[in-house]
């Protein structure tokens, strides 16, 4: 499996098996008050918190925050754990309960503008939670079944893709290629639809997982026609809205440029925002929607965190379907894939969990599904030649700040 501290192309794949030395830690008591991080910003002169010029965690999480034992842990871990200079944020709650939310460098060095909860970020692969999401939502709608065909959303498929699913499209064993091209060629929906149907399979449908980021383009395209409305509008309505989630989508959210993380490469040279890449006017070309180039926050991905702990979006029922385990990762039994989701267990904690990043930035999302804690990292400087690699320290980063929330007093 593809580690991503140094991949030559534009995607990463999940690198899950550096998380399976995490041991199993007591469960911890869970208040899901989705508000409680509101309160204690306004407490804090309103804002999101800042960071010092080191970038210190202890610094960044707000005198209630640094009150918890385990934020006082999390942020002392950070600043022995999280590279120096090296820019993100990190978010990090037991159930629904914040324990850190902080911003660590500079969301831009070339203006000197700092790192913090609200900084808006591309979260990459893990758009894909949201487009499973807005499948079974839409199941539950009535709209559709994960079992259907692809063609009855499709037309003109042929004879050796007639036999895949939404299910298939959903775990990544449609056999469709991992991608068509470039993230930002431009490519329409009808490009990407003619584009997978026309592509050699890997393999038939549903005999084994291969990455595929078309198949999750493809899904976009699913929602789009079984709702009735474009994927993002389907998405911020019926999952962001629900949710609370107000910094999260592609375009609708009306960025204010400001808060949007400048990314930059392993030599320091600014890529520029999201935004500043090619673009239709709705939103990323087909490449990439629906499978990655999704835009958010720390602050959202624990309202999403906190979503998912309850029926405000999915019921239990439909919940359970994205973190079953329908098939192993690249033929091993230590990781499954669920819908949208990595699973395995952590020496018997059962963890979802998902990369994501690209050329220039890289993070991680992980939920334990027993207790409900959740760490969420992301830099948008991933990899500095000769000074830091921040997805080399994946593991270590992502485990030891679950550690420090799962322990008791």
């Amino acid at each position: 499996m593809t580690t991503y501290g140094d991949i030559p192309g534009r995607r990463v794949r999940a690198a899950l098996v550096g998380l399976l030395v995490l041991a199993a830690l007591p469960a911890c008591g869970a208040d899901r008050d989705r508000d409680r991080d509101r309160d204690r910003d306004a407490r804090a002169g309103g804002g999101s918190p800042g960071v010092s010029a080191r970038g210190s965690a202890a610094g960044a999480a707000g005198a209630d925050d640094t009150a918890d034992p385990a934020a006082r842990a999390v942020a002392k871990y950070l600043d022995e754990v999280w590279p120096d200079d090296a820019p993100g944020t990190v978010v990090a709650a037991r159930g629904g309960d914040r324990v850190v939310c902080s911003g660590r460098g500079p969301a831009d060095p070339g203006t000197g503008a700092r790192a913090r909860c609200d900084t808006v970020y591309d979260i990459a692969s893990m758009t894909k939670q949201f487009t499973a999401a807005a499948v079974v939502k839409l199941q539950t709608e009535g709209r559709l079944r994960v079992t259907d065909p692809l063609s009855r959303y499709v037309g003109g498929v042929p004879a050796d893709k007639r036999g895949i699913t939404l299910h298939h499209l959903l775990t990544h064993t449609s056999g469709l290629p991992d991608s068509l091209g470039d993230d930002y060629d431009p490519l329409s929906r009808a490009g990407l639809v003619s584009g997978a149907l026309a592509a050699p399979l890997n393999s038939p449908p549903g005999e084994r997982y291969a990455y595929s980021n078309t198949g999750y383009s493809l899904l976009a395209a699913v929602v789009e026609k079984a709702s009735g409305t474009g994927y993002e509008s389907y998405l911020a309505d019926h999952l962001f809205a629900p949710a609370g989630m107000t910094g999260t989508g592609y375009v609708l959210p009306d960025w204010d440029p400001a808060r949007i993380a400048v990314e930059y490469d392993r030599r320091g040279r600014p890529q520029g925002t999201p935004l500043d890449h090619p673009w239709a006017d709705d939103g990323p070309y087909w490449n990439l929607r629906g499978n990655g180039g999704m835009l958010s926050t720390a602050r959202d991905m624990l309202r999403w965190h906190r979503a998912l702990l309850d029926d405000r979006v999915l019921g239990e029922q439909a919940r359970k379907l994205l973190f079953k385990r329908y098939v192993p990762e690249d033929g091993g039994a230590a990781s499954f894939y669920g819908y949208g989701w990595s699973l395995l267990d952590l020496d018997g904690a059962p963890l979802a969990t998902h990369d994501g990043g690209n050329d220039w930035s890289a993070g991680r999302v992980a939920r334990f599904l027993d207790d409900g804690t959740l760490v969420f990292w992301i830099s948008n400087a991933a990899v500095r030649a000769g000074r830091w690699d921040v997805p080399a320290v994946d593991r270590e980063l992502t485990t030891g700040i679950a550690e420090r929330v799962r322990a008791r007093p």
